[in-house]
């Protein structure tokens, strides 16, 4: 049988997290990011995975709710996390608009360095204008180019990885003589970058730290399929998974790649009960608290695109239609839908249908892939989307920081590892081996 592969996602600045539960606690102090480090590490996860933004989202000229807390640098997280765990993979986001390729590759080759092999990469792209406000030269790029440059981002990253070989490093103490040869020389000349040097990290444990990419549009498919180790999806039902499986590792054949060299991760929350009726109660209740009404209310602006302040959360959606246009109430955000007038229309059918009012509504079509059951029923649940190849794996997303994964560790982890598909003790010792993949 396949091997499930599990991932921790640290619930910080999301929509899932539940920031006012009197059960969580910080969302930036490091001993958060330690106890759900620990908690995966224990449960045999294959890593660790932190989200990131380079700029504080609005709406109506007012921070997000969600990102009171502000969004520390993933790399400088995952370096302390690296002193703190043995064995559990360390992936972050980083954005390939506003960095620099020399610069990251040797944060990223650092990192893999200092944690023994263990290092990943989440590569995104922005092209918002407002984020990039924030950059010296703008960092704006037109949507058509954003996965041009990532894929020259990418592949130049490589190139300073692979300008090292592993026995460039010869040293004789005897004779007083050091010899790297021509040992992280580069040069590389594109539309996007044009660098020469020399590449200062040796070559690191797994030669290129982890790559992970998360697109379903078709432009990021193929850019997964093509350059990625590992992708999100987002596809909830089985039916859905297994469509989305077979094309993206279809088009990684198509790159003349292996199947099983692509691994899919969608990421999904949990709501555990000692009975299937128990937990279908937590996950209502989540779900309510994580759709607060004036959470409810910022969300259907971003897709009409007006301020909705006025209007009763409890109360029917607008008779107004979205307001169209390039300009977005909503600032640092990706948009919930490309076309409002659709996406207005197909709600207020499903309102009229299930007799919704706007919060209602919005925590029905906002909700993300969600296992809901007793922990024998969560496990054999994921167990059967793996090895029905609709994923080879999940991104949980627990609602609280930082013991949201406690529970799932506890209850569910040791069913999965009775069925055989879920390692009792790690066996590799880099990321890129816990997920079955060769080091580079």
């Amino acid at each position: 049988m396949k091997q499930v592969i599990l991932a921790a996602h640290f619930p910080g600045v999301n929509n899932q997290t539940v920031w006012s539960d009197p059960a969580a606690g910080s969302q930036i102090d490091f001993s958060s990011f330690v106890h759900l480090a620990r908690t995966a590490e224990r449960g045999r996860f294959d890593f660790f995975f932190l989200a990131d933004g380079q700029r504080l989202r609005e709406q109506r000229g007012r921070i997000h709710d969600l990102d009171v807390v502000g969004r520390p640098d993933s790399l400088t997280v995952l370096a302390g996390l690296a002193a703190v765990t043995d064995h559990l993979g360390l992936a972050g986001t980083i954005n390939a608009t506003f960095n620099e390729p020399y610069d990251l590759a040797r944060r990223l080759a650092t990192l893999d360095h200092l944690s023994g092999g263990r290092a990943g990469w989440n590569v995104v792209t922005s092209s918002d204008a407002f984020t990039g406000e924030n950059f010296r030269r703008g960092g704006y790029l037109d949507h058509s180019r954003r996965y041009e440059r990532a894929e020259e981002f990418v592949r130049t990253v490589r190139e300073l990885w692979d300008s090292w070989k592993a026995e460039d490093l010869v040293a004789d103490p005897a004779g007083g003589t050091f010899s790297a040869g021509d040992a992280g020389a580069f040069a590389h000349h594109g539309a996007f970058f044009d660098i020469e040097g020399r590449f200062n990290v040796p070559r690191s444990p797994q030669g290129h730290p982890l790559t992970i990419q998360a697109g379903d549009s078709g432009e990021g498919r193929e850019f997964a399929a093509a350059h990625a180790d590992a992708i999100f999806s987002r596809h909830g039902r089985l039916e859905d998974g297994q469509a989305f499986y077979r094309d993206v590792k279809a088009r990684a054949v198509a790159h003349g790649r292996s199947p099983d060299s692509l691994k899919i991760l969608p990421g999904v929350t949990f709501a555990l009960g000692d009975t299937d009726a128990e937990a279908q109660e937590n996950a209502d209740h989540i779900r309510r608290q994580q759709v607060s009404p004036q959470t409810a209310i910022l969300l259907l602006e971003q897709v009409w695109n007006r301020d909705l302040s006025s209007y009763d959360p409890e109360g029917p959606l607008p008779e107004i239609d979205p307001l169209v246009s390039d300009d977005s109430i909503s600032k640092g955000r990706t948009r919930l839908t490309h076309d409002p007038l659709e996406t207005a229309a197909r709600w207020r059918a499903l309102a009229e249908e299930k007799r919704l009012g706007i919060r209602d509504l919005i925590i029905e079509v906002t909700g993300r892939q969600s296992f809901i059951g007793s922990p024998a029923r969560v496990a054999e649940e994921i167990n059967t989307f793996v090895q029905g190849d609709a994923s080879d794996g999940f991104i949980l997303v627990p609602h609280l920081t930082p013991a949201g994964l406690d529970e799932f560790v506890d209850k569910v982890v040791p069913l999965l590892q009775e069925r055989g598909v879920l390692r009792t003790e790690y066996e590799t010792t880099t990321l890129r081996g816990h997920l079955g993949l060769e080091d580079v």
